[in-house]
């Protein structure tokens, strides 16, 4: 990528858009182009061409996406897989038909199966059967890395997908029904200080393991691969390391100050027993996460003041 190349990021207004658009900026490169959801929805085909046809990007970042925590992809099955084929779909074929140089598409960690052999390396996909709790999604997330393979093989397109594990940081999700595990605990935990609540409840048994990274390190990696990296496998991007959620739940009470009790929730799922990326192949390019969790989360937590319920 050139300073003056076109750059459109999908999704911009997401925690992890906004995170590309964020070090795209801070690296000089001011030529990009966004678009909200109201002024353009990836979901209308023509809409999408019309798009590309008209601005002509260079290079695509895809972090649009319908996501959410256990309980929204179990509710909202229908439109998780819907939605994101459709968004995918639309935006790598309009890609192709107007000539992008190179595009990034970004899928998730639940894409592999759920009892894959720990910690899950890039051929473990397809290898096992999914998590039935987000499985609409993840086939959603599994057809778009075949789309990007697909293009690729039949045209010679530039297309290369990355898998991020377990995501937190600026503009994140804080809904308690529809948000990912660590957000929600950071809600629960500061409610429950600031109301003097005797416990906080947790779903599950918290003896479940998860990868957590910062979504700045995220959007380091995404930049330096764009940069560096035009191979056809997709590649794992995590830490390399792993929490119970107990001891996630133990770290964000001891951030936020709460010193009450937490009790489990165990008629509410724990979801895959384990999701740790082994990340050796991007770390061999020469990649590495550099954020600390307990830093992140003191970094998330000291910059919460925005929302109307803190």
């Amino acid at each position: 990528m050139e300073k003056k190349d076109k750059i459109y990021v999908a999704g911009h207004r997401g925690m992890v858009g906004s995170a590309i658009k964020r070090k795209l900026e801070q690296e000089g490169f001011n030529n990009l182009l966004v678009a909200t959801s109201s002024e353009l929805d990836l979901r209308n085909q023509a809409a999408v061409q019309s798009f590309f046809k008209e601005e002509q990007p260079n290079f695509v970042f895809l972090a649009a996406a319908h996501v959410g925590g256990i309980h929204a992809n179990n509710v909202y099955r229908a439109e998780f897989i819907y939605d994101n084929l459709m968004i995918q779909n639309n935006v790598i074929h309009a890609a192709h038909v107007n000539d992008v140089n190179k595009l990034m598409f970004l899928g998730s960690s639940c894409i592999y199966p759920k009892y894959a052999k720990q910690p899950m390396d890039e051929d473990q996909l397809l290898t096992g059967i999914l998590e039935p709790t987000n499985e609409p999604y993840a086939i959603a997330k599994i057809a778009g890395i075949k789309m990007c393979e697909a293009y690729r093989s039949q045209y010679n397109r530039n297309y290369i997908s990355v898998m991020p594990t377990n995501l937190y940081g600026p503009n994140d999700n804080y809904d308690l029904q529809n948000s990912h595990v660590l957000p929600a605990l950071l809600r629960k935990f500061h409610t429950a200080k600031k109301n003097g609540d005797p416990t906080v409840t947790m779903w599950g048994t918290g003896e479940v393991k998860r990868e957590f990274l910062h979504v700045d390190d995220l959007a380091e990696a995404c930049f330096f691969l764009m940069q560096n990296y035009d191979g056809e496998e997709f590649l794992n991007i995590g830490t390399g390391t792993d929490v119970t959620i107990k001891e996630l739940a133990l770290l964000i009470k001891k951030i936020v100050g709460y010193e009450g009790e937490i009790v489990h929730d165990l008629t509410k799922p724990d979801g895959t027993p384990r999701k740790l990326l082994d990340v050796k192949k991007l770390n061999g390019l020469g990649w590495k996460a550099k954020i600390d969790l307990e830093e992140g989360i003191e970094s998330v937590y000291g910059n919460l003041n925005q929302y109307d319920w803190f």
